[in-house]
């Protein structure tokens, strides 16, 4: 097992989103707020993350499931 860290200059989160530009190259690592490679709804369920945390609502509330589903 390798020990990733995220990338961004002051980010201490583990690294678990990687990204190459060619098999040759080497792994840059990201924590998944910090990934510059989202999919269009991968953005939008993170801004949605952010949005219910500022409001202090739960995620699973927003998602319609509760924990005891996960």
């Amino acid at each position: 097992m390798h020990v990733h860290y995220c990338e961004e200059k002051g980010c201490a989160e583990w690294g678990g989103w990687g990204n190459s530009p060619s098999p040759a190259g080497a792994t840059r690592w990201w924590c998944f707020e910090h990934f510059p490679h989202k999919s269009y709804e991968q953005e939008q369920a993170l801004g949605r993350k952010r949005e219910a945390a500022e409001r202090g609502d739960s995620v699973q509330w927003l998602l319609g499931g509760s924990s005891a589903h996960l």
